[in-house]
């Protein structure tokens, strides 16, 4: 059984890892090529200028803003959006009443019909989730301040996406809406594959429901979560963020900058300003940011892992 194998490893690895370097591998090493060039991205011809367009980028305030907004959102966005989805679907799998005759352990009723509802967001294109809430969220005629004005409230008419406070934490609700619902139903998967009795027996001991999702649920559940945390922050890091603040949002980015995150300060200064080089400049230090990202999660999240 040893024989030629791992001739066999290579013959089956070597055109996906092939694919996999010209594809990924390769435009990252000539993106951190061309941040020590002067290129434009419109003309074959550039230069090298060492290190200036790093330094220019340590010098740029605009640069530092987007940073910020950018951290903000990985740390922010998966912890609400995990939690949310942690607490829907644990309601939605374990937090039904007991029925007569019934296990211990139910969801609620319509718990397949409540995943569908969640879900719905995620059929949508970003696009449009963007755009409908671009015309939501508009101070003179969108539903939010329309219903404000229903119900009496017409001193609080905020200028939401206008406003250079609120600007930044409405982008971040929209994305939060829009993602929550796959990891409901990520999350219930893992649930559903939880083995009944040990809620059953946490129960009948005494234990809380509180009690089990912290001491069952969320242990079982934890690889399941540390991924999904992962896969959230890169989003938000990456084409979503970028996706919703370039439709929603004047300048795009603004006002004043208050929404600019580095993915759109790398499209900005390519496609807009014609600095391609600087631009590339801006993914590298994306690409540090969501890598280090990554280990950071990675490494406080591991621990011993459970099985069942």
């Amino acid at each position: 059984m040893q024989h030629g194998k791992y001739r066999f490893i290579v013959g089956f690895l070597a055109m996906p890892l092939g694919l996999y370097a010209l594809f990924v591998v390769w435009p990252f090493i000539q993106s951190i090529y061309y941040s020590f060039t002067d290129w434009t991205g419109l003309s074959p011809d550039f230069k090298m200028v060492g290190l200036d367009n790093y330094t220019r980028m340590f010098d740029d305030k605009i640069f530092w803003k987007s940073l910020q907004h950018s951290l903000l959102f990985a740390v922010l966005l998966p912890l609400v959006t995990i939690s949310l989805a942690l607490f829907f679907s644990f309601m939605i799998n374990v937090g039904g009443r007991r029925r007569r005759g019934g296990p211990v352990v139910s969801g609620v009723r319509g718990s397949s019909f409540y995943k569908i509802v969640y879900f719905f967001p995620q059929v949508l294109s970003i696009a449009i989730v963007a755009l409908l809430f671009a015309f939501a969220y508009n101070p003179d005629s969108g539903a939010i301040n329309s219903l404000l004005r229903g119900i009496g409230l017409d001193s609080v008419q905020p200028l939401w996406l206008g406003d250079p406070n609120l600007a930044l934490w409405c982008v971040m609700a929209v994305l939060v809406w829009s993602t929550v619902g796959f990891f409901v139903v990520l999350f219930s998967a893992g649930m559903a594959s939880i083995p009944a009795d040990l809620y059953e027996a946490a129960l009948l001991d005494g234990a809380s429901r509180v009690t089990t999702f912290f001491r069952i649920t969320l242990p079982l559940l934890w690889d399941t979560v540390q991924s999904g945390w992962v896969y959230m922050g890169i989003l938000a890091l990456g084409a979503e963020s970028f996706a919703v603040v370039q439709i929603m949002t004047t300048g795009p980015g603004g006002p004043d900058y208050s929404t600019t995150v580095m993915v759109l300060y790398v499209y900005q200064k390519a496609f807009r300003d014609g600095q391609a080089a600087y631009a590339t400049t801006i993914g590298v230090a994306l690409l540090v940011v969501t890598l280090a990202f990554a280990a950071i999660v990675m490494r406080l999240g591991r621990r011993e892992r459970l099985e069942y």
